[in-house]
């Protein structure tokens, strides 16, 4: 599965810090539950990933108007 592959498949997200001081994202999906933690560097490298992938999806759907 790729980034561009799309999948009828429904999931819960949650993100938030934990006790331990770590930022936790975590996935369910049929059954499955994924918790991935970061410490907050990491938490704000990823956040800055998602900006840029967001700023970059608005852009080609601007392209394509």
């Amino acid at each position: 599965m790729g980034i561009n592959s799309e999948k009828d498949i429904e999931a819960n997200l949650q993100i938030g810090p934990t006790d331990q001081g770590m930022v936790r994202i975590f996935v369910e999906a049929g059954g499955i539950e994924v918790p991935m933690d970061f410490d907050p560097e990491e938490a704000n490298e990823i956040a800055e990933e998602i900006k840029a992938a967001a700023i970059a999806a608005q852009a080609m759907g601007k392209a394509k108007r």
